[in-house]
């Protein structure tokens, strides 16, 4: 019977792979979500900044600086350097929090989010550069880390034409879960304007919301690992 202890536990161990890329995808398409909702809620209610997209506001910077308008290339510059910063800060959480038993790294890092975000919706309008700096550096942080889903990043274009050659179903998967991900940014993005057109400031503590639903469905996953 001994035998047969192997095969039992790369099945158990099958099965909770499986379990835990469910709960990855679902958490980050409700990442995707919240990410959209923030660049959304930037762009059209804190001065047309981008809060993700910071490549928009490399151009737009660069643009500006070219034509003599300072302030206004300044203005994009604010959140590019306040990204950089939110890389560096997650990074350093992980690097001094990656060992914590009770509660995992990354979601020390969702508690930062929920809080910034919180604050950004009392700040306004007339101090867009400052609630543009927090959405920026919690855009930042959460990009950091969470740069994958199924074990895969994100920006796998070439997955779908990979899958019309080889046909093989983790390929298209893979496929699949990336442009769900953008699909839900782009859902994000509607909410968001819908969300700023009707709460202004505080269209943001949807994000804070979408964001506790993600913590807890980390902290159920922890709990899961430890059975």
């Amino acid at each position: 019977m001994s035998h047969h202890h192997p095969t039992h536990k790369k099945l158990f161990s099958k099965l909770g792979q499986d379990r835990q890329v469910s709960e990855t995808v679902r958490l980050g398409l409700l990442l995707a979500l919240s990410g959209g909702l923030m660049d959304a809620y930037s762009y059209l209610f804190r001065g047309e900044v981008f809060a993700n997209a910071q490549t928009g506001n490399i151009v737009l910077c660069s643009a500006y600086l070219f034509d003599g308008q300072w302030r206004h290339s300044a203005r994009y510059l604010i959140p590019v350097l306040s990204f950089l910063l939110g890389i560096f800060a997650a990074e350093c959480i992980h690097r001094h929090f990656k060992y914590m038993e009770k509660v995992h790294w990354r979601q020390l890092i969702i508690l930062a989010e929920i809080v910034l975000l919180f604050v950004v919706g009392f700040l306004p309008q007339r101090v867009n550069t400052p609630a543009n700096v927090l959405v920026s550096f919690v855009c930042a942080m959460q990009v950091q880390t969470f740069r994958k889903v199924r074990g895969h990043a994100y920006a796998s274009t070439e997955a779908l034409c990979v899958y019309f050659h080889t046909r093989d179903r983790e390929v298209l998967h893979k496929a699949l879960t990336y442009f769900g991900v953008i699909g839900l940014f782009a859902v994000g993005a509607g909410l968001g304007a819908l969300l700023t057109a009707w709460l202004a400031e505080r269209g943001i503590w949807v994000s804070c919301a979408l964001l506790a639903v993600s913590f807890l469905i980390m902290f159920i996953r922890e709990e899961e690992e430890k059975k």
